[in-house]
């Protein structure tokens, strides 16, 4: 799996059935990595109501993160704690212009993840780390829904 590149991380994770302790880790970064995504697009906007739903995922990311990290020390059996690297995520660019087609794709990336989790957590032995996943992927349709709302009220804007 490669660990320098957020996309190729989560295309690589979206081919598997199973998450064991590297993919969870992985999973762990690329959720922190989408919260830091999610505020910086919502630093960009002068819309303060389309930036705080964007926030709201940014915390909402970060919460996957956490529940990631239950899962972590239910499987490990002892406490988990990340690294640095996991901590601070994936490298951002500077944040890409909010359009349509960016919010378009966002909005298909968390459908996407929702199925991800929904498939991980129907193959996971533990209980309690597939009830872990089943809520990140719930959670990921809400995000898709409020990026819904972002592109309405940024078309209003216009």
């Amino acid at each position: 799996m490669d660990e320098q590149d957020f996309r190729a991380a989560a295309r690589d994770l979206s081919r598997l059935d199973h998450l064991d302790v590297p993919e969870l880790e992985v999973v762990y970064k690329l959720e922190r990595t989408s919260g830091f995504f999610y505020f910086q697009l919502a630093d960009s906007l002068r819309n303060e109501e389309a930036a705080e739903l964007l926030r709201r995922n940014g915390r909402g990311e970060w919460g996957h993160a956490s529940r990631m990290q239950q899962a972590l020390t239910i499987k490990l059996g002892c406490p988990y704690e990340p690294s640095a690297d996991l901590e601070g995520g994936y490298p951002l660019g500077p944040p890409p212009p909010v359009d349509a087609a960016l919010l378009a794709a966002i909005a298909r990336g968390e459908r996407a993840g929702d199925a991800d989790y929904q498939r991980w957590a129907g193959t996971e032995p533990d209980p309690n780390v597939a009830r872990l996943l089943r809520i990140n992927g719930r959670e990921d349709s809400q995000h898709a829904d409020r990026v819904a709302r972002v592109s309405a009220l940024l078309d209003a804007d216009m």
